[in-house]
């Protein structure tokens, strides 16, 4: 018995200071030299979840919620119930959480005196309705949790219902509002007041809200706390996988894309080991980069395993199709998305809408978007949001004729974006500049603008833009212009539009077979094409077989 004291006292020490496995360890041989008590089994339960073993964590739950029966302690009973039909609500299990909520809610009812619990109960009610399309439904049921907490003075209680009032506020519109209570749950979060499960919950849940909100200095700012949180708890599995994916949206965000797909993949890995709610995002993201640069294979098999989360990978799976030339499928793809979502995830939709009426000539859908999205820029007042909707704004007057009228706004979004520091979106809005230039007469500033934009797509390595940019710098067919490409480099294009191969083409040149081999990659990379095929098509169209 003595022995079985030392394990708990250690294992309640290691716990405390966040050494989960030290913990399970403790934990786990106390409860093989003379078993656990409830709360303990509790901790254990907790310590499982967290570090992977989610099955053996709701089993030891479902140990502590009987031996709280045994003890005659029906709030604990009731709470370990609730809990476990949150983590398997988490988990895909809508059967087997709502039994357990049923559980829970009956234990409740048997009570002489109300308790924390009941709030507890009305969390995932309130998020059914909140991602069921009832925004102003879940805020009351978040409203009525709250007013429980408060009562019992449930920290963990109070500071999930702030979250959850806060995310039925952006989804109503209501973003300063929504932004301004989760600056309020995070202090306790951060000051180390609430459960480890609440606090990753809250944190990945506000990361995420903010980057549908458009706030990109919340999403940066929470998700460096999120990876200290992360970083302090080292043997953690849960929460660190989303921790990963949010990293991977700033790194995909701010150009660093080899470091956005390497927390993509950790985002997978650790998915795969037991954080489920790190799939979505880890897959969606990598596709994201692979899309950006081209790689469009790859980037369809990112979505296709996002999709096995169960949320759709929009937008970006209707932008690869606009990318490989199916614009009907992307039009129907975007426009299905786009009617069925809440409001939070139409506005983060908008910006691709436009893009791809656009593409499909439809200039009257593009422009009932735009005008959305500028509305709803001018009542968030978002940086983000308002480069966007002048990036959006801007090439839908340049699509109705008003180059003149486009030219500001697009310059205003081209310098909000380098603000934020998003070089793709910087770039893409500065091509868009050139064009308004050229359709106004201003051919030496389109050229500049067209230059700017190619180099700094050539640095991201995101070839489909590098080639738009490229095309957009050569006036028409025969004009024999290298543009981007040394003489070097001119001379092999020549050759593998005349159809010679590498070794054909290093004897012709008196240059070895493994340089002529980087000349052609650098070809391919400057122009943004994809093969050989399409570098000798891009020479005869632009006059360069000469």
């Amino acid at each position: 018995m003595a022995t079985s004291e030392a394990g708990l006292d250690r294992g309640r020490s290691a716990f405390e200071e966040h050494r989960w496995t030290d913990a399970f360890e403790h934990f786990l041989d106390a409860d093989q030299h003379g078993g656990l008590p409830a709360a303990d089994l509790e901790r254990l339960a907790t310590v499982e979840i967290l570090t992977g073993k989610s099955d053996a964590g709701i089993e030891t739950l479902t140990r502590a919620h009987e031996e709280y029966l045994v003890v005659g302690d029906v709030v604990g009973a009731a709470r370990c119930a609730g809990w476990i039909g949150i983590h398997l609500m988490n988990s895909g299990q809508p059967a087997r959480s709502a039994g357990w909520f049923a559980r829970a809610g009956r234990l409740v009812a048997e009570l002489n005196e109300p308790c924390a619990v009941e709030g507890l109960l009305l969390i995932p009610t309130a998020l059914g309705m909140l991602f069921g399309g009832n925004p102003e439904g879940a805020r009351r049921g978040f409203t009525d949790a709250l007013a429980i907490g408060e009562k019992f003075q449930d920290r963990d209680l109070i500071s999930l219902s702030l979250l959850g009032t806060g995310q039925a506020c952006v989804a109503l519109g209501d973003i300063s509002t929504g932004v301004g209570l989760f600056d309020e749950v995070m202090v306790a979060v951060t000051a180390g007041e609430l459960s480890p499960v609440p606090s990753g919950i809250i944190y990945c849940a506000v990361i995420g809200t903010c980057h549908l909100a458009f706030d990109l200095r919340r999403a940066l700012e929470w998700t460096a706390a999120l990876d200290r949180w992360c970083g302090g708890r080292p043997d953690m599995v849960l929460f660190s996988g989303q921790c990963q994916g949010h990293r991977a949206d700033l790194y995909r965000l701010h150009g660093a894309w080899d470091d956005a797909v390497s927390a993509a993949k950790d985002a997978q890995r650790l998915s795969a080991a037991g954080d489920y709610q790190a799939l979505y995002g880890g897959y969606y993201q990598q596709g994201e980069v692979e899309r950006l640069r081209g790689e469009f294979a790859a980037a369809e098999e990112c979505y296709r395993q996002a999709a096995r989360s169960g949320y759709e990978p929009q937008p970006g799976l209707a932008l690869l199709r606009l990318a490989r030339g199916d614009v009907p499928a992307a039009q129907t793809l975007i426009r299905r998305s786009a009617d069925a979502a809440d409001l939070a995830n139409r506005r983060h939709l908008l910006p691709a809408l436009v893009e791809i009426e656009l593409a499909a000539g439809d200039t009257a859908a593009a422009r009932r978007a735009a005008d959305e999205l500028a509305s709803v820029a001018q009542d968030c007042g978002m940086p983000m949001l308002q480069a966007a909707s002048c990036q959006a704004g801007g090439a839908v007057l340049l699509a109705e004729g008003e180059p003149a009228l486009a030219q500001p706004v697009l310059r205003q979004g081209w310098t909000l974006w380098r603000e934020l520091g998003v070089p793709f979106e910087a770039a893409r809005c500065r091509t868009l500049v050139g064009q308004a230039c050229r359709a106004s007469g201003d051919d030496d500033s389109a050229e500049m603008d067209f230059e700017a934009a190619h180099a700094e797509f050539l640095a991201l390595g995101a070839a489909p833009a590098a080639a738009w940019a490229a095309s957009l710098q050569y006036t028409p067919a025969h004009d024999a212009r290298p543009g981007p490409l040394t003489p070097r480099e001119l001379e092999v294009l020549r050759l593998v539009a005349s159809g010679m191969a590498n070794r054909a083409i290093a004897g012709e040149l008196y240059l070895s077979e493994k340089t002529v081999a980087r000349h052609v990659s650098n070809i391919l990379l400057k122009l943004g094409l994809q093969s050989r095929v399409a570098a000798t098509k891009y020479a005869y169209d632009h006059g360069l077989t000469q």
